[in-house]
């Protein structure tokens, strides 16, 4: 791996379509690069996630990171402010506006370009192996004769890996899981259940499955999961061992995957997270209308590995066929950690994704 040189003016743009997600990678990515002292803006076209997700980070309180509002009209007097930026991400093709496009290309002589980079969805699809790093030469438009890099996320070494805090590892090992779940709820069921997820078809077996079980604490995150549950309560009230959660920050929400022995995830950031974490989890991939989603949570299972009823189960989770397990009794939860424990220790092996994008851009320097 390239020796990381100066710090780099970089500038991440990210226009959401899954709040917490889309918000969530571009933020650890900008709070990965400050923590390797490079200087960041990140423009989001919704920022009112950060309000919770990263609290004072729209008033400057992060060092090293601006938070800036992407808006739809760029004002001359606005652009004309900003200094040359080293370094361009477009986190998942999301295209920078073409008025900043403009005023940054009159900041470069003739010749020279910032290194900008595509920064594209997670998938353990073989396709993300062969496409990490190709260039794109752009043919038209303002930037036409600058060239673009693909770069993608990943789980093997041949891919740009995975995002992960330098004190990852110290946080786990310090984490008090008995306080925070006495904390949580007072007098907890032994079993913990985190659910943040979309509206799986195979919710309502769920619920009922722990709408009885005084043995299971489940832990109801705020929005559509919240939503879900609500819709299938009805009119009733949920029983005692299910409890809401609040909206919380990063490092939060971290310590509620940790501190759980099963997690229902969505999307791409919790995936991440759920795997660092080494508990059992059971992943809700971001739907597409034509399915695609389907072969994308084949490739990750045939990853993953694990028992057929851990398969299964994802399958049946995301409304693709499988079965529901036959139950969640704490032997079989273990037996699925293990697994996330196995697939992890992988992981670990490899360089995480901002030591490697680093590097990437230093070569293209």
């Amino acid at each position: 791996m390239p020796h990381v040189a100066p710090p780099l003016h970089w500038d991440i743009f990210c226009r959401v379509i899954d709040n917490h997600g889309d918000v969530g990678v571009c933020w650890r990515l900008a709070r990965g690069l400050a923590s390797q002292g490079q200087r960041v803006r990140l423009w989001l076209d919704q920022t009112d996630a950060l309000h919770w997700m990263a609290p004072g980070a729209l008033e400057g309180d992060w060092p090293q990171i601006e938070a800036w509002a992407w808006e739809t009209e760029w004002p001359h007097e606005r652009l004309a402010n900003l200094p040359r930026s080293d370094v361009w991400v477009e986190a998942f093709g999301c295209e920078p506006p073409e008025g900043f496009v403009l005023q940054q290309r009159a900041l470069w002589p003739s010749g020279e370009a910032p290194v900008w980079v595509n920064l594209e969805y997670l998938s353990a699809e073989p396709y993300v192996e062969r496409m990490h790093r190709l260039p794109s030469p752009l043919m038209s438009g303002p930037a036409r004769g600058w060239t673009r890099w693909f770069f993608y996320p990943g789980f093997t070494s041949a891919t740009g890996g995975l995002l992960r805090e330098v004190d990852l590892l110290a946080r786990q090992a310090a984490f008090a899981r008995h306080a925070w779940r006495d904390q949580a709820t007072p007098g907890g069921a032994p079993t913990w259940i985190s659910l943040f997820c979309y509206e799986p078809l195979a919710l309502p077996w769920l619920l009922g499955r722990l709408h009885d079980d005084s043995e299971t604490t489940l832990l109801i995150t705020p929005g559509r999961a919240e939503a879900a549950v609500q819709r299938w309560l009805g009119s009733h009230a949920p029983p005692r061992h299910w409890v809401r959660r609040p909206l919380v920050d990063q490092p939060g929400f971290d310590e509620m995957l940790w501190a759980c022995d099963l997690n229902f995830v969505r999307g791409e950031d919790s995936l991440v997270r759920a795997l660092w974490a080494g508990q059992a989890f059971v992943w809700q991939i971001y739907p597409q209308d034509d399915n695609a989603h389907h072969t994308k949570l084949h490739a990750f299972l045939d990853w993953l590995g694990g028992p057929a009823d851990l398969r299964d189960f994802h399958l049946f989770w995301n409304g693709m066929g499988g079965h529901p397990p036959p139950d969640l009794s704490p032997g079989r939860l273990r037996d699925w950690a293990n697994v996330t424990e196995h697939a992890r220790a992988r992981l670990l092996q490899q360089h995480d994704l901002v030591t490697q994008l680093l590097g990437f851009v230093m070569e293209k320097r």
